[in-house]
């Protein structure tokens, strides 16, 4: 999953980080988390997935408009 995401145009990673499709980019987060084996990445994420999903798109557009990926720990 983490490789398609990466894989797709610009416009459609903005499209994907409007506010109800961002989810797709805090379950992005966990499985990148998840295939790097990092635990604080995994439980940031599933935190995020419950609290932060509200602001978090805001943060996603903008990172991908200037550098065509989302914001991530690892």
């Amino acid at each position: 999953m983490v490789k398609i995401f990466d894989d797709l145009p610009k416009w459609a990673k903005i499209v994907l980080a409007l506010p109800c499709l961002d989810i797709l980019w805090v379950v992005y987060r966990l499985f990148r988390s998840i295939e790097k084996k990092n635990v604080v990445g995994i439980v940031l994420a599933v935190l995020i997935l419950f609290i932060g999903i509200f602001f978090l798109w805001l943060v996603d557009i903008i990172t991908l408009v200037t550098q065509d990926k989302v914001w991530w720990i690892d």
